[in-house]
């Protein structure tokens, strides 16, 4: 746990109390939109277990999703379309996610602890090369992140069953490739995306 907080402890020391952790999701799905969130947690906090999401169980993910949106002091989710990934590159959607999920906390942080990704934003930052594994908050965030992009898929899912979304969470599976092939894409399918872009240019809609 110690391992995770680093970051946190140091922010503390100069007196930083609202420490926001901020995490992305779905960079590389064929399907639907990237998801972001921007999550405070108590000082001090503890969850045994936590770490990037990546790392964890299905199961593992909604018990500390339910953990975390109780205990956390604000959070909030920005949710950016394909239509604009589509658009404005999934590296500006990143972003966008990112920066909308900070206005959607109702408390705004003091400092936020980034995955990675540099923001242009009026909030003192640190942008942590693999975030979501070295800090708490970040691998909070990566874990709401994550759950809540599941779910759209699995809802996705029980509208378009032949894609296989509730298994393959819109990433680029054979099921999800043949899919494709014989059915075609929908209009939550990423159309600058490879695979997506690939069969488009064939078929010439």
């Amino acid at each position: 746990m110690d391992d995770l907080y680093t970051y946190e402890r140091e922010l503390i020391k100069k007196r930083v109390k609202l420490i926001g952790g901020i995490d992305e999701v779905g960079r590389g799905p064929l399907v639907g939109p990237v998801v972001a969130c921007c999550v405070i947690l108590p000082l001090n906090y503890k969850l045994p277990g936590l770490t990037d999401s990546k790392k964890l169980s299905e199961k593992k993910r909604e018990k500390f999703y339910d953990i975390l949106i109780h205990d956390a002091v604000s959070f909030g989710i920005g949710i950016i379309d394909e239509k604009i990934i589509d658009k404005v590159n999934i590296y500006e959607a990143t972003k966008l996610a990112m920066l909308d999920a900070i206005k959607r906390c109702m408390i705004k942080p003091e400092h936020v602890l980034i995955d990675a990704m540099k923001l242009n934003i009026d909030i003192p930052s640190t942008s942590i090369i693999k975030g979501d594994a070295k800090s708490l908050s970040i691998a909070a965030a990566s874990v709401i992140a994550k759950v809540t992009r599941d779910r759209m898929m699995i809802e996705l899912d029980k509208k378009y069953p032949m894609y296989d979304f509730k298994n393959n969470k819109g990433y680029p599976t054979k099921k999800h490739l043949e899919a494709i092939e014989k059915y075609g894409i929908i209009a939550e399918h990423r159309r600058s995306y490879g695979p997506v872009k690939d069969y488009l240019e064939r078929v010439k809609i």
